[in-house]
């Protein structure tokens, strides 16, 4: 699923015209908006290097591409179903208010067919084509993301620790494909995601408060105005992510020229974690964020450079 990150003053909803039947163009771009294509790329880039560093004796690429094209499937489904939940508190929002639920370009009960249907579609083709891993894996992380996660936002700021379980599962979802779901290397690289989501989502946490609060989303920076809970979190992900992220190396999975760029990345995260603690404005947050894009990505890649 997707990582757990969070959608500056109120916006109301955009209504668009209905004097003219809108074109099949059209409705295609606000479909490729509404599933968020960056988001599910950087998830199924997850997916596939976690597989691919796998220790399992019988990889086959086949059986990759089957887990890719259900798991897609089954994120799409899910990011849609999410939406469709959302419409409400993302119309009041400036950075999602003219998505294309919020702003009624795509009706409600359209996408939320279209979730269902995907998502479906995707979890039948996970068990004719891959395993059961992969399906339970897939399901679990579906419903912690639309039926957790989802509706916890407007309850409490521990939507962001629980909902970062799914956005970290796409590793074990590789992992699964590959025939090793819980490999000590798969659940390292789970540990990795789950941990840098914490600084990432508080940074955007405190960025767009405003926002969050115009909307009733409990978000960390809005249940602590100060952000003091948001930066304690910050730091602890940060924090966390420095021994985790190094397990591979401990089990012998990769050397320590992986270690070593797995250090100086994670005081790299860690530094403007500690800095977003110090002085808690969007100055230091927009380096946090910044920062963060880069993380994944690279230590994503140097691991599988190394093994």
């Amino acid at each position: 699923m997707p990582p757990a990150t969070h959608s500056t003053s109120a916006a109301a909803p955009i209504v668009p015209s209905r004097s003219r039947p809108r074109s099949a163009t059209s409705a295609l771009r606000d479909y490729w908006q509404l599933v968020r294509p960056r988001i599910v790329g950087l998830v199924l880039f997850t997916m596939v290097i976690a597989a691919i560093v796998s220790p399992a004796e019988a990889f086959s690429w086949l059986t990759l591409l089957h887990g890719v094209i259900g798991s897609t499937l089954v994120i799409i489904g899910a990011i849609a179903l999410n939406a469709s939940l959302e419409q409400s508190s993302d119309a009041k929002m400036m950075r999602t208010a003219k998505r294309p639920v919020p702003a009624g370009r795509l009706p409600r009960r359209q996408v939320i067919w279209f979730g269902a249907v995907t998502s479906a579609l995707g979890f039948v083709y996970l068990a004719a084509w891959v395993n059961g891993w992969i399906v339970g894996l897939a399901l679990l992380s579906w419903v912690i993301y639309v039926w957790v996660y989802t509706p916890l936002k407007m309850l409490t700021a521990w939507q962001t620790p629980i909902g970062a379980i799914a956005g970290a599962m796409p590793v074990l979802l590789g992992s699964a494909a590959a025939g090793e779901p819980l490999n000590a290397t798969a659940l390292a690289l789970f540990g990795t995601v789950y941990f840098w989501q914490f600084p990432h989502s508080m940074a955007i946490a405190w960025l767009y408060r405003h926002d969050f609060a115009a909307a009733d989303l409990r978000v960390a920076t809005v249940a602590d105005p100060s952000g003091r809970s948001a930066a304690r979190l910050a730091v602890f992900g940060a924090a966390a992510l420095i021994p985790v992220s190094l397990v591979p190396v401990f089990v012998g999975a990769v050397g320590w020229a992986y270690g070593g760029v797995a250090i100086m990345l994670g005081l790299a995260y860690l530094l403007p974690s500690l800095g977003f603690w110090v002085c808690r404005d969007d100055a230091s947050a927009r380096t946090l964020l910044r920062v963060s894009f880069a993380y994944v990505p690279v230590v994503f890649l140097t691991i599988l450079l190394a093994a």
